[in-house]
């Protein structure tokens, strides 16, 4: 799960008996032409600390909150097969079938555990255990299913392929594992099989393109498949093969701050929906933090918030960043790999106006969670259609409003 500072995950597999009767059954769907999924974000990068959607599964569907995180593979949601350990979600915990079970033979089972870096045999044949750990100390615990998920497709009204996903039954969350969840679970969009978006795409259903546009207001919206993509006005980057996992990475890029280099080496970068923040590691981000300061015009003071561990007060409080925007410069980053393609990252990708009235910074040192990469999460993302193109092995942006709904977005589908 994904909590409200969650920097991309490393998991490790345990393997644990589920109370569940096996009797595996996964319907084929059938090929069809590839179609375009879209839909409605709903969250914010502060105070909720997450981007979701909302997906509709089971037989009949039921509604469940999940986290878009695109810097893991599974899916999962918390569930009742019973619960060992569960937190407070905003529907009820998902009642899985008997005959749903994903046996330890499977091929995306093979996958998530060696995804997973684990070796350890199922306990039982009959099923598929998994334990995944964060690095914020989140971890879900449980079993491989399958069940339908209902789309809305572009060129038919709704779908509901058949996908494998976990059943969640031992999650902790926050210190405690008790606290009030704001979804029912997580949204694995990353690059490795058992990702919902790779299994759209072995199904026919969708080619293998995600795209999300997070809006600064809150909210935006999420879409498979590549017919909404643009066709010009894109920078794009090609994928780079990251050397801390299977993430999403346009490679390493040159960080500047009001157009000058900074002086930092090129550094590896992942985009990830998963993170809320942008987490640096040591030295850049203790040059962006010099720079920034360094900037700064007098009427600003650095005060303590607990919300976020730098920030300043105005000489009266700010009500949103674009109260404040204009004393601070903008960052970008640019890429090798794309013909130096530039990551445009102005004052409102990089800053949080806390409910105290404090503009605060939203980078993070990443040295706290141990990363050896930095990461672009929500908040730079925010106001730009962000494009995974799996199919043409490239990442892309393009600013604009995020504020569309899905369904005017599928309406506008020749």
């Amino acid at each position: 799960m994904a909590a409200a500072r969650r920097a991309p995950g490393v998991a490790l597999l345990l393997a644990v008996l589920l109370p569940l009767v096996a009797t595996p059954s996964r319907a084929a769907t059938p090929a069809r032409a590839a179609s375009t999924a879209a839909f409605q974000l709903h969250g914010d990068v502060y105070p909720t600390g997450h981007y979701y959607v909302t997906m509709n599964i089971g037989n009949p569907a039921k509604p469940y909150f999940l986290d878009v995180d695109t810097g893991s593979d599974l899916t999962w949601l918390q569930c009742d097969a019973p619960c060992q350990s569960c937190n407070k979600v905003p529907h009820p915990l998902y009642r899985p079938a008997q005959n749903r079970l994903i046996p330890c033979a499977d091929s995306l089972c093979t996958a998530l555990h060696s995804g997973l870096g684990s070796n350890k045999k199922c306990p039982s044949p009959k099923q598929c255990d998994y334990q995944i750990k964060y690095t914020d100390s989140a971890s879900s615990q449980g079993v491989l299913i399958t069940d339908n998920f209902s789309l809305p497709l572009s060129k038919s009204s709704n779908i509901r392929p058949s996908l494998t996903f976990g059943c969640g039954y031992d999650q902790q969350v926050g210190k405690n594992g008790a606290v009030q969840a704001v979804t029912d679970g997580l949204l694995g969009l990353g690059r490795g099989s058992v990702s919902l978006l790779s299994q759209l795409k072995q199904q026919g259903v969708t080619k293998n393109v995600l795209g999300h546009c997070l809006s600064t207001n809150g909210g935006g919206f999420l879409f498979f498949g590549d017919d909404i993509v643009p066709t010009s006005r894109v920078t794009w980057v090609p994928m780079s093969r990251s050397t801390s996992g299977n993430y999403y990475s346009p490679g390493s890029g040159t960080l500047q701050f009001d157009r000058r280099s900074l002086g930092v080496k090129p550094m590896e970068v992942v985009f990830d929906s998963g993170s809320t923040y942008t987490y640096f590691t040591a030295q850049p981000y203790q040059a962006v933090v010099s720079a920034i300061k360094g900037g700064l015009s007098k009427s600003l003071k650095q005060v303590s918030d607990p919300e976020l561990p730098l920030c300043w007060k105005g000489q009266k409080a700010f009500k949103s960043v674009f109260d404040v925007k204009k004393e601070f410069k903008p960052l970008s980053l640019s890429f090798a790999n794309g013909k130096n393609a530039v990551m445009e990252i102005p004052p409102e990708n990089y800053l949080v106006v806390t409910k105290n009235g404090n503009a605060c910074l939203g980078i993070l040192d990443g040295t706290a969670p141990k990363l050896s990469f930095n990461v672009i999460g929500d908040i730079t993302m925010q106001d730009q259609m962000v494009i995974y193109d799996n199919e043409k092995a490239q990442i892309g942006w393009v600013r604009g409003p995020c504020t569309r709904s899905a369904k005017s977005i599928l309406s506008s589908f020749p």
